[in-house]
């Protein structure tokens, strides 16, 4: 209980701007945060991106930072997540990479110049979209997407209720729908 208690504490003076409460946190987080990124990604560079990107979000956005029971816990699951959202991408652009010279091997036909770029378009709308999104709205989307996990895995991991998950998950979808569908009638 201590340790939520100078948890929430911590937190509550982060929101309310003190950056040596900031510092504090980030001095005690950043290098295990850094070694567990790096088991996930396989590679130093990232982790750090990874990291520092998580650090910065957290301060640029720190007014609206959620009261949490456990720091620890937020910190670890952004890391994880943000850790396996980079190797997801990866494996998407090396699936891409590999399929584009395969079929360039196979086939004397080359990938339409204007399909490959609406694709790009659309790609682009799908990920500014997604940014745009709320930070917890956000995080339920990518959690239950991009790594396949359940509402109740996601209400249990940011203390949340079911039906919040649900709730949000069905604004983030109606965003999305919107925003897709204004780029397909235009």
């Amino acid at each position: 209980i201590y340790v939520m208690l100078t948890d929430i504490l911590l937190i509550t003076k982060i929101k309310s701007g003190d950056i040596q409460s900031f510092k504090e946190v980030f001095d005690t987080y950043y290098a295990p945060l850094l070694i567990y990124s790096t088991c996930i990604v396989g590679d130093s560079d990232e982790a750090e991106e990874i990291v520092e990107q998580l650090f910065y979000t957290i301060w640029k956005n720190h007014k609206e930072l959620p009261l949490l029971r456990s720091l620890h816990a937020y910190l670890y699951g952004a890391v994880r997540n943000q850790s396996l959202q980079y190797l997801s991408h990866k494996n998407v652009q090396q699936t891409f990479a590999k399929k584009t010279k395969d079929g360039n091997e196979s086939d004397t036909h080359e990938i339409d110049p204007q399909k490959q770029m609406e694709l790009n378009e659309l790609e682009s709308l799908v990920n500014a979209t997604i940014d745009e999104l709320p930070e917890r709205r956000r995080t339920i989307f990518r959690l239950h997407r991009f790594e396949g996990v359940k509402y109740d895995d996601i209400a249990s991991q940011l203390q949340l209720s079911v039906k919040t998950v649900e709730a949000e998950m069905t604004k983030a979808l109606k965003t999305m729908r919107e925003q897709i569908g204004i780029y397909y009638h235009s």
